[in-house]
């Protein structure tokens, strides 16, 4: 496994608890359920089989057919239920999600259950966070995973696509197969050809041996394709016929040797303006859109950002051989401060080089002051990307676009105690307070100051929240 994508781990999906199946009159009957919760109904697991759900727990608070129901209906999970199997019993938090694709999933519900006083799952199919842009991910990879389908997955460069890839494959029937990745924009136009379909002896000059491509390295599994939007027209042209066909024609070939490959691609450029452009056909966008994930950026998910430092501070623990326990609260809004233009990768780099400087078991904000500078330094519009972002991706959401500045205020110099409050003026206050809505914590997280040392501030200042709306 790459290291980019080393923060995939521990991979098959939770197993659901309960699965049910609706019957005529509206009736859920029990098809599947696990040895803990059928202990909990204090029947086998296999009696509970075939029963009607509303038997197996007659006390249950929601009733879980209605829920089972508002899932079908819609297609879309509810996550976070709390609900009660009998009366007297521990309250539980249930996640509930359609059983699957085709008509013989249709009607079919899964439950998956945890105490109510236990946090949620961190990580699910290698996805690391409880944000509900990753539990839509989540959730569509749970759908996605046991079907042949093909699935396009869109995102920003360093979101972690390739780790939604591999789920896909290791949630599905093909997981004991070949998981083969190849990314489209990493080999020469002139050899990716060979590299997907494979070459005979002599088909061109340094052709020495006959290669198999990746196609058929894949066989019986799945094939991921990076960055497909980059791939020559030429290439998009033999990649759909492969599709339609299910059948590969190396290099020099004479004769095409069939293949049984699931495709999942990813791109980071729109592939509707791609088609527009006449950089990409239209009709292998087409065969291949038949399924869509779209991985959101780190900046739309800051919540996950915690647990991403947790995660990534006890590999570099491990790796190194030292014992960091945490970052400072100050340490961590200032990262949520910030809006990632590199996603994951770029908070997985930034740790490790603070991790490796640092000396103690606490990181502080201070540890990230050289890097501060040199955030500041790629001032809007000096990035000079390829694909560049719009200024709005690399600023911070505040200050606003157009002040320049990628971090709120310097930091306190080393030594000294954090005198941000003292730099804090009303005004400073009022946009921050104004940007987030009226919502104070938002506020102190745009400030990249933590919430109690707003809160002094504004005691310090003698404003109210009415003060900071009005002006």
């Amino acid at each position: 496994m790459s290291e980019e994508h080393d923060y995939l781990t521990a991979l098959p999906a939770l197993a659901p608890d309960l699965v049910v199946a609706e019957e005529a009159g509206g009736r859920w009957r029990v098809l599947r359920v696990s040895p803990a919760l059928s202990g909990l109904a204090g029947v086998p697991a296999e009696a509970a089989r075939g029963r009607l759900l509303s038997g197996l727990f007659p006390d249950q608070s929601p009733a879980l057919g209605g829920l089972a129901k508002e899932v079908a209906d819609g297609g879309e999970g509810l996550y976070g239920i709390s609900v009660r199997l009998e009366a007297g019993a521990p309250m539980l938090i249930a996640d509930i999600m359609p059983g699957g694709l085709g008509e013989e999933f249709r009607q079919q519900v899964t439950f998956t259950f945890r105490p109510a006083d236990a946090a949620g799952p961190k990580k699910v199919h290698g996805l690391i966070g409880i944000s509900p842009a990753i539990r839509e991910v989540q959730r569509k990879i749970a759908l996605y995973g046991p079907t042949d389908a093909t699935v396009v997955i869109t995102g920003e460069t360093g979101t972690g696509k390739e780790v939604v890839a591999r789920a896909l494959h290791l949630t599905g029937p093909r997981r004991a197969r070949e998981f083969v990745a190849v990314n489209c924009t990493a080999i020469s136009d002139e050899l990716l050809e060979s590299e997907l379909f494979g070459h005979e002896k002599g088909a061109f000059t340094g052709a020495l041996r006959s290669h198999r491509g990746r196609f058929e390295r894949a066989d019986g599994g799945t094939l991921f394709l990076d960055e497909i939007g980059d791939m020559p027209l030429t290439t998009q042209a033999k990649l759909l016929r492969v599709l339609e066909d299910g059948r590969v024609e190396r290099v020099g070939a004479e004769q095409a040797r069939p293949v049984d490959v699931r495709v999942v691609a990813a791109t980071n450029v729109p592939l509707e303006r791609a088609v527009s452009q006449g950089r990409f056909r239209a009709d292998l966008y087409h065969r291949l859109s038949v399924l869509r994930i779209h991985l959101p950026p780190l900046r739309e998910r800051r919540e996950d950002i915690p647990l991403l430092v947790e995660h990534f501070l006890a590999r570099s623990n491990t790796r190194y051989g030292q014992k960091v326990r945490r970052l400072t609260s100050e340490a961590t809004a200032l990262l949520q401060s910030y809006l990632w233009p590199g996603n994951v990768r770029e908070l997985r780099n930034v740790l490790e080089r603070v991790f490796v400087e640092t000396q103690g078991d606490v990181i502080g904000a201070r540890a990230f002051a050289e890097w501060v500078r040199e955030r500041r330094d790629f001032l809007p519009g000096d990035w000079n990307l390829e694909n560049a972002q719009p200024p709005s991706a690399v600023e911070l959401p505040y200050p606003l676009a157009g002040q320049q500045r990628l971090l709120a205020a310097p930091l306190p110099p080393a030594g000294r105690r954090d005198t941000r409050p003292a730099e804090l003026d009303p005004e400073e206050i009022r946009r921050a307070y104004q940007a987030a809505a009226g919502n104070l914590t938002a506020a102190a997280r745009l400030l990249g100051v933590h919430r109690a040392t707003l809160y002094r501030a504004l005691e310090r200042l003698g404003l109210s929240r009415a003060d900071l709306v009005e002006g």
